[in-house]
């Protein structure tokens, strides 16, 4: 599904204004009972509407996002358009120069494409290890993950005990489907990645997403190369 494509009836807005009175008041729980909480904005649609949620219910939820080195220049734009619809700054986290640096060094620039190991190993040092730095002295954070993203996704709970980062893991979207997400950002105004309109329905780093035809999986863009039984980054994996 794409933005321009979305046929919005009445009884799809009264179920994404049904879900996003329950989404605004668990993100108020969170924030009340488990400060302090962050919210991981990867700049996706459905990060972005609960960075609308978040900001318009002026809650104490902190926003960061992950800079891997190697993201679109569409995903730029649009932290820079964050900026200016929203007045935030988000808090950004880079990886650790010398651990990409001996990464290019002994694997190649490239390299992820070369095995599954090696693609998490990049994952592992641009993502995994920035989000620790994130989270660390954090109660909670929040994702915008979905159920129906992903083969490795079907199980997700809103609440669950997160034990690789040592703390609790909201995931307030869970159950939305992806037409939810868009008429939620079409009624207000939310902006998002223009990759969204030229079929990228997932984002990540620009060498390992590319557009998906239609009735391809959502995730089909991302890590093309690998089985969907291993496509995640590391980020979202139990211990």
């Amino acid at each position: 599904m794409t933005p321009n494509r979305l046929n919005i009836t009445p009884e799809l807005s009264a179920s994404v204004a049904a879900k996003t009175a329950q989404v605004a008041a668990l993100l108020s729980e969170i924030a009340e009972d488990w400060s302090p909480a962050v919210f991981a904005n990867s700049l996706g649609a459905e990060d972005m509407v609960l960075t609308d949620l978040i900001v318009k219910n002026q809650l104490p939820i902190e926003i960061f996002s992950l800079d891997t080195g190697r993201l679109p220049l569409e995903t730029y734009d649009l932290m820079a358009e964050v900026q200016k619809h929203y007045g935030l700054k988000l808090k950004i986290y880079f990886p650790q120069a010398s651990a990409v640096e001996n990464y290019v060094r002994d694997h190649g620039i490239n390299a992820f494409y070369d095995s599954v190991a090696l693609r998490k190993a990049c994952c592992h040092i641009r993502k995994v290890e920035p989000l620790r730095r994130a989270l660390a002295g954090k109660r909670a954070w929040i994702t915008g993950l979905r159920a129906e993203q992903a083969a490795t996704r079907g199980n997700l709970a809103v609440h669950e005990a997160d034990e690789s980062n040592g703390l609790e893991k909201f995931n307030p979207l869970a159950d939305w489907r992806e037409k939810e997400i868009w008429t939620y950002i079409q009624h207000n105004g939310v902006p998002y990645n223009a990759l969204h309109d030229k079929f990228y329905p997932s984002i990540g780093c620009a060498p390992c997403t590319r557009a998906i035809t239609l009735g391809e999986d959502i995730r089909s863009g991302r890590w093309w190369w690998e089985t969907p039984e291993s496509k995640e980054c590391g980020l979202h994996v139990k211990a």
